[in-house]
């Protein structure tokens, strides 16, 4: 699901590059002779073309200096989430979600989806079930398999077996009208195994 999701936010990019952030980014210059508006047309460059660590650097230090708008903001959140700062892209993303509702729905999702898996990451499971239903609101049928797969092992590792197997059994339901992709697809037969071990059949 991560990859489709990420399409949409690169397409989304590069449709909204003229988005405004509060800074006036003409009265400051580095020593390479770049403002801080063409570093953040930089910094945009590099998140589109998947380079988010480099985007990262970019996006945090224009955020420090100014205050970067609620999507700009969120392009930090994925890009730590893609360096595998987990802690630092849930902060990031959280913060703006009040101001994301205005999007498109499945902008959002992105933003959703990958804010549970950053608290996903970190344990923090009942902050990511709630981000994961969000998500179900939002995304794409072909989507919910992989959010009720994470739902499953959230409530199952919150200790609510029953609400655990029924995530799995919609998982795999949707797993087997929509299918999976190449790099999840042992999630089918572990889906199912996780609803034999959970309906206590061996």
């Amino acid at each position: 699901m991560v990859n489709v999701l990420l399409a949409f936010i690169l397409f989304m990019s590069q449709s909204n590059m003229s988005s405004p952030v509060n800074c006036k980014a003409d009265t400051y210059s580095t020593d390479s002779g770049e403002n801080d508006s063409q570093r953040l047309e930089k910094a945009i460059e590099y998140f589109q073309s998947g380079k988010y660590h480099e985007a990262l650097i970019i996006f945090r230090s224009l955020n420090t200096k100014y205050k970067l708008n609620p999507r700009f903001v969120a392009y930090l959140g994925v890009c730590y989430y893609y360096d595998w700062d987990y802690a630092e892209a849930a902060l990031c993303l959280d913060s703006v979600m009040p101001q994301l509702e205005k999007l498109a729905p499945h902008e959002r999702s992105v933003y959703y989806f990958l804010s549970a898996e950053s608290h996903f990451n970190i344990k923090e499971y009942g902050k990511a079930i709630s981000l994961y239903e969000k998500t179900l609101n939002v995304a794409f049928d072909n989507e919910k398999g992989d959010i009720n797969y994470r739902l499953g092992f959230c409530h199952l590792y919150e200790g609510d077996k029953a609400t655990a197997r029924e995530c799995f059994e919609s998982a795999d339901a949707y797993y087997q009208k929509f299918g999976t992709s190449r790099q999840n697809s042992g999630r089918i037969h572990q889906v199912k195994n996780m609803i034999k071990g959970l309906s206590g059949e061996h």
